[in-house]
């Protein structure tokens, strides 16, 4: 059976994580996944595509160099931030009402869908995925697995659909292309970390899939096995650190790791730890400060409130408050925080669990890091990419260009080569994108050339996340967003 190899790229506001896999089958073996610090991005999102390439391309070299191979394309996640859900449905007669409904034909519907939904503003947003909600025919209504396989003159299905900006996707392509590594897929990472944390019975039941990275936390709800609602808000770890750097006045480095070293929520639960105070010492200046672990707990609970809270509000304004019989389970980064868990109870009354990988899904035999709850984005990308049997991010490419000059050497003939496709828009649409960069050139067919990156960035903070949530905050996460700034409004 032929081996072939999918890599994939969590792009995280803090940290960038290369992931790549051996396919062999059914059989999903990780072979090599590392994280380093990111740059460019912000809320999840690809801002200054030239910064984001420079950890990215030296993240490709260091697991080229490890693993002896080339990675040509990659597999990377769309932004989890700034997505609206919207609902569309299609129909198709069925030219032979004798014949049974195929998987085929589910498909069919799906790309009706997708090709005649209306998106109110083409040029700035474009779906992210999609998500079948319900199939019907006749008078029968059930799920993708009750019609398939059943006859009828009609079949119509309902979708629930997640709209994005169109920028930050191109931003993506951009990136890629600096990085000098091919897009293979683009992945709306929710469902694949549903797909990685998540028991078949917790789906069905019903749960509420919380995600908390540095710049987003996400909120995905799953009933009868389907993704049935998603939100976020631009809140996370890296708010956490924020609220530290300023209250005690230290450096980013400084308040980011005294929280990883430290930080817990709960301070009344942390019996004789909440005694301790830390001393932080200055060896510039060769003086020191003092810091209670009660008062750093206060600091971060305070925050953690607020998440949390704007995490229930957002499931109850789903409608599916009631029906979660299998409760919350916590993943990303934040999941490490502790006492979180005890938090979430408090506030929720729902039963809580942290979730990780699930390794009856995957191997990775020396791989460390890959069974905790901040590499669920890269587990459950590469599951889902795998599903694709023609997808091979490094040998079948790497065998096309090897194979080239051959063939050309036989017909006598030289050929130029052809450029390997980077991007998931047409030729002009990037030429327009590069146009409107400043100081960037690019002729065609041609690489572009490396830059030093350029040093500083755009400080963003978000003013509210949206009016559909404005009236409902009220009271709850009021001062959540008292000191947003306008600079996100003209990003936006």
């Amino acid at each position: 059976m032929q081996e072939r190899y999918i890599a994939t790229v969590d792009l995280g506001t803090s940290k960038l994580a290369l992931c790549v896999a051996k396919i062999s089958g059914e059989n999903v073996q990780i072979i090599y996944y590392k994280e380093r610090p990111s740059d460019g991005i912000r809320y999840n999102c690809v801002f200054n595509p030239m910064k984001a390439a420079v950890p990215l391309k030296a993240a490709i070299k260091e697991a080229e160099d490890e693993l002896q191979i080339k990675i040509l394309q990659v597999v990377v996640g769309l932004p989890r931030y700034s997505v609206r859900q919207e609902s569309a449905s299609a129909n198709i007669d069925r030219s032979d009402p004798s014949a049974i409904i195929s998987d085929d034909e589910i498909n069919s519907l799906k790309s009706i869908a997708l090709d005649t939904y209306p998106l109110k503003d083409s040029d700035k947003n474009i779906i992210y995925g999609a998500v079948p909600q319900s199939f019907a025919i006749d008078d029968i209504i059930g799920s993708e697995e009750d019609v398939v396989g059943t006859c009828s003159d009609k079949l119509s299905g309902n979708f629930k659909f997640f709209v994005g900006a169109k920028r930050v996707v191109r931003n993506i392509d951009i990136m890629m292309n600096n990085a000098g590594v091919a897009l293979a897929q683009a992945i709306f990472t929710p469902v694949a970390v549903g797909e990685a944390v998540l028991k078949n019975d917790e789906t069905i039941n019903g749960v509420a899939l919380i995600e908390m990275g540095a710049g987003v936390t996400s909120l995905s709800i799953y009933q009868g096995g389907i993704l049935r609602y998603f939100a976020s808000i631009p809140f996370g770890g890296k708010s956490i650190t924020t609220d530290i750097r300023l209250e005690c006045a230290f450096d980013d480095t400084l308040a980011e790791n005294v929280k990883l070293a430290f930080g817990a929520c709960l301070p009344d639960k942390l019996q004789t730890m909440s005694d301790k105070v830390l001393q932080i010492n200055d060896e510039e200046n060769g003086t020191y400060e003092h810091l209670s672990v009660k008062y750093l707990s206060e600091i971060i609970t305070s925050r953690c409130k607020e998440i949390v809270q704007a995490m229930l509000y957002l499931i109850q304004e789903s409608g599916f408050a009631d029906r979660l019989r299998c409760g919350i389970v916590l993943t990303g980064g934040g999941a490490n925080l502790v006492n979180l868990i005890n938090l979430i109870k408090e506030e929720s009354g729902y039963n809580v669990r942290v979730g990780f990988p699930l390794a009856r899904k995957f191997s990775s035999d020396g791989c460390p890091g890959i069974g905790e709850a901040e590499a669920a984005a890269s587990v459950g990308m590469v599951l889902e990419a795998a599903a694709d049997p023609y997808l091979n991010c490094i040998e079948e490419a790497a065998a096309r260009k090897a194979d080239a000059p051959a063939a050309d050497e036989a017909s006598g003939t030289e050929k130029e080569e052809e450029p390997v496709r980077t991007t998931i828009f047409d030729d002009d649409e990037i030429e327009k994108v590069i146009v409107k960069t400043p100081r960037r050139t690019r002729t065609p067919r041609q690489p572009r050339p490396q830059r030093e990156p350029k040093t500083g960035g755009l400080h963003i903070l978000w003013k509210k996340i949206g009016n559909a949530l404005e009236s409902g905050f009220d009271g709850v996460l009021g001062n959540l967003y008292d000191d947003m700034g306008k600079n996100n409004e003209e990003e936006q």
